[in-house]
């Protein structure tokens, strides 16, 4: 039996927003320069990262990387980057998907964020991705249906 998404979004809603994050990215002052040191192909990565959300939304398992494992090998990746990365794909979700679906997938992603934050260097031994709280959590459990 196939699980049931956690999200109900589309695989093309999913490539579009993964398309509009890494535009994004590539000219950002701060991230831009952090993934030009690792992706140089950069339809292959954001491949994959389709993969992961797909994986992450739809319960596919076409995903099988490790972004702690990922993240923490590269080096330039830091904990006050996961803010910034959150901030512009927050932007996007607004851009692309109907309220109750970005707001689903954001508290998702602020989840995944701030763990693989909190796997890096803290500066000062704070993570700078903040809680979102319960009710954060409240609000994108009614939209989906689910538990968060």
């Amino acid at each position: 039996m196939i699980p049931a998404p956690r999200i109900a979004v589309t695989e093309a809603q999913i490539d579009r927003v993964v398309a509009q994050f890494y535009g994004r990215v590539r000219s950002h002052p701060a991230l831009a320069p952090v993934f030009a040191a690792h992706v140089q192909d950069w339809p292959s990565h954001e491949a994959k990262i389709g993969r992961f959300w797909r994986n992450a939304l739809l319960c596919q398992r076409s995903y099988d990387g490790n972004p702690m494992q990922v993240h923490k090998a590269a080096g330039n990746v830091k904990a006050l980057h996961f803010p910034i990365w959150l901030s512009l794909f927050d932007a996007v979700l607004d851009q692309e998907l109907p309220q109750p679906l970005a707001q689903a997938w954001s508290a998702l992603a602020h989840r995944i964020g701030r763990g693989l934050s909190l796997g890096l260097p803290q500066q000062e031994g704070r993570c700078p991705v903040p809680y979102l709280g319960e009710e954060w959590s409240k609000k994108a459990s009614i939209t989906t249906g689910q538990d968060a």
